[in-house]
């Protein structure tokens, strides 16, 4: 069991540092071509066809997430567990191949747009990855556990709990959007909102870790 699921944790990563290459490369051009002189606000206003065309990708990147979770494990758990391990490596080597390819970020507290659906999320590089640990972390619990032959039944209210983790986070990433959509710099980062919805998702999957053993 240990060999397979080192195995899976191997291939896991080279590909999604393969499709971090691709992802960030995209993002190369696009600051080539709307930012000559570095990437920073306020946002450059793109045409509609490539507003478009990058919200198809930000999509086509989730489902490319999701069904390699669907294909990673045996069970549902397992495969939500291959998602969060697929999504976690993907964000954070999308910013090691930034760095590598233009030397951006400056730093953890430099802002970015994250995302484009259903409307721009900004913050500061930082707290995209410190989701992307969680993620990372609770991922491989779950591989672990399951490759072990000691399966897991998540009860409904932790799902409950923890998407309403997510939601929490997700507002601090929005609670800017109609000032950057206006064209204006971002207000300091809510990390109080952020900071309840990670500690609180996190808080309660590690005591729920616990209660397992």
């Amino acid at each position: 069991m240990l060999a397979m699921t080192q195995f899976k944790l191997l291939w896991t990563f080279l590909f999604c540092v393969a499709m971090a290459y691709l992802e960030s490369a995209v993002v190369v051009y696009l600051r080539m071509l709307y930012y000559p002189q570095g990437f920073d606000f306020p946002l450059v206003a793109a045409s509609t066809p490539v507003i478009l065309i990058e919200l198809g990708r930000e999509a086509a990147t989730i489902v490319m997430l999701a069904t390699f979770g669907l294909l990673f494990g045996r069970s549902r758990i397992e495969r939500f567990a291959g998602f969060m391990l697929a999504f976690g490596l993907w964000d954070i080597f999308y910013y090691v191949w930034l760095k590598i390819f233009i030397g951006w970020p400056e730093s953890l507290l430099t802002w970015d747009l994250l995302f484009l659906i259903p409307a721009p999320w900004v913050g500061p590089v930082l707290a995209p990855v410190l989701v992307s640990l969680a993620l990372i972390g609770a991922g491989m619990w779950i591989v672990i556990r399951e490759d072990q032959g000691r399966p897991i039944r998540v009860p409904a209210w932790i799902w409950t709990a923890e998407i309403a983790a997510g939601v929490i986070i997700i507002v601090s990433f929005l609670w800017d959007v109609r000032h950057i959509i206006a064209g204006g710099l971002p207000h300091p980062f809510r990390w109080d909102i952020f900071l309840a919805g990670l500690l609180g998702g996190a808080g309660l999957f590690a005591w729920w870790v616990v209660k397992k053993g």
